[in-house]
């Protein structure tokens, strides 16, 4: 609630200090504007009065008193020598109003200060020409100058009318953000309801396509991705426990039972068996430190592997294998990654590959071009096949589960984990590649894509052949 007071609080006094400003610079151009009409037209007035007398000063006419017919109004008659003939009686006995002549146009029109007006006091003042025969006459027509306000009451009305006006402004703004956060208010309180025990809740969603919207989706799409991670790694230690369990128990049965019959026991049989379990908690442990390892995100440092040198080393390896692994590797092919981990992708298919293989494996590695944008130099496609029963179609993503073993590979191999191959799609991932089961004509052909690194350059001496093809029995 602090922080969308917060924002409420100065989201509304931006909003009064703008509309302020505004509404002040409104006020002050409509009152210059109206100053200026009001002038303008009190120009033309003067002009017309003192008009009316220049008319009957040309025609040599009596004139007619009095000169002005408003009060505060001046009117006085100066002859070609700059005598005042004639004046209102507030300017009897009193020196010409100002001295300036008629332009061309024989008018002109100025502010005149002090003077016959006082000291302080500002008239408009008009002077106009009238033709005698003894030469021009002036005469000068003033009137009291319009002041800023121009009139008190409309000084206040244009004054009240700034101060509602932004007033009513500040008080929209006001309820414009507190509406528009009404949906933020919402979703943080059914925030502060979620918790471990029911992740599956969603934040409202307002109605309003905007970014609050968005922000609501957002969360959603957040609150979904964290059930799912909360049940997978929920349903990882119920697989874990199953699994740890499995082996320490067969290790107490049997130490039970030579407890209970220590005479018909004998220690090597026992430390055969004992050893048996420990080796594949052993493993279970590993596996479980490497994908720990792997959820941690991606190694920090990559360097070029040359992928068809790791695979030979690989498959020299293997030495002990009763299965012919047949290898058909491309040179030249390099990709960035963490040496140990790939090596671990590899070992992890090759492993897969001996248990289910009947007689063969085989292992092809090469370069091929494609427009993905992740290896705009190509893909790395690397093929581990076997010739065992293969995996059928609908259950290939089934064994990239963790702790998942199809019951074939649990009677063939009652030591798996369960947790090879989603390792060894984690590793592929976390390099930007993928791992997938593809058909092949007999047994399972695992296929590993990663982006490629720009290949070196051709040697110039001639070239052995392009691809190395090498058997391990």
């Amino acid at each position: 609630m602090k922080a969308s007071s917060s924002i409420t609080a100065r989201i509304t006094l931006f909003t009064g200090v703008v509309a302020a400003l505004m509404s002040t610079l409104l006020a002050i151009i409509l009152m210059i504007a109206i100053h200026r009409f009001a002038t303008g037209a009190l120009t033309e007035e003067v002009r017309a009065a003192g008009g009316r007398v220049a008319i009957q000063v040309e025609q040599q006419l009596e004139l007619d008193y009095p000169l002005a017919h408003r009060e505060a109004r001046n009117v006085q008659v100066v002859d070609s020598h700059g005598r005042v003939v004639t004046s209102t009686p507030d300017l009897r006995g009193r020196p010409p109003m100002a001295k300036m002549d008629p332009d061309r146009q024989n008018s002109r029109a100025a502010i005149v200060c002090g003077g016959v007006f006082g000291r302080g006091n500002c008239d408009i003042v008009v002077a106009q020409s009238a033709h005698r025969p003894d030469g021009d006459w002036t005469v000068y027509a003033s009137s009291p100058a319009v002041p800023v306000w121009v009139e008190p009451w409309l000084a206040t009305l244009v004054a009240g009318s700034a101060i509602m006006l932004a007033v009513a402004i500040t008080y929209l703004g006001n309820r414009i953000v507190t509406a528009s956060l009404r949906p933020v208010n919402a979703i943080r309180r059914q925030l502060d309801e979620i918790n471990a025990s029911c992740p599956g809740r969603q934040v409202p969603v307002p109605r309003s396509e905007d970014e609050v919207h968005e922000l609501a989706d957002s969360i959603n799409h957040t609150l979904a991705r964290l059930e799912t991670a909360m049940e997978r790694q929920r349903r990882f230690a119920f697989d874990a426990s199953h699994d740890l369990r499995s082996p320490i128990a067969a290790m107490r049965a049997e130490v039970e039972d030579a407890l209970m019959a220590p005479g018909e026991t004998s220690v090597p049989t026992l430390g055969t068996t004992v050893l048996a379990s420990l080796d594949r908690l052993g493993s279970i442990v590993s596996d479980l430190l490497t994908i720990a390892r792997l959820d941690a995100g991606p190694p920090t440092t990559r360097v070029p592997v040359d992928l068809a040198e790791l695979v030979d080393e690989e498959c020299r390896m293997r030495h002990q294998t009763t299965k012919c692994i047949i290898c058909r590797l491309e040179p030249g092919v390099v990709v960035m990654s963490d040496r140990l981990r790939l090596g671990r992708l590899l070992t992890n298919l090759l492993d897969n590959a001996d248990r289910h293989a009947e007689r063969t494996i085989t292992v092809n590695l090469r370069h091929t071009a494609g427009d993905d944008p992740r290896g705009p130099d190509g893909v790395a496609e690397l093929q581990v096949i076997d010739d065992g029963p293969g995996i059928e179609p609908d259950k290939r993503e089934l064994v990239f589960q963790r702790f998942a073993r199809l019951d074939a590979a649990r009677n063939k191999d009652a030591g798996g984990t369960g947790l090879g191959l989603p390792i060894a799609r984690q590793i592929a991932e976390a390099d930007g590649g993928t791992l997938r089961i593809e058909d092949s004509d007999r047994g399972a052909c695992f296929t590993v894509r990663l982006p490629c690194q720009r290949r070196p350059p051709a040697p110039t001496h001639p070239a052995g052949p392009a691809a190395t093809d090498s058997t391990a029995d």
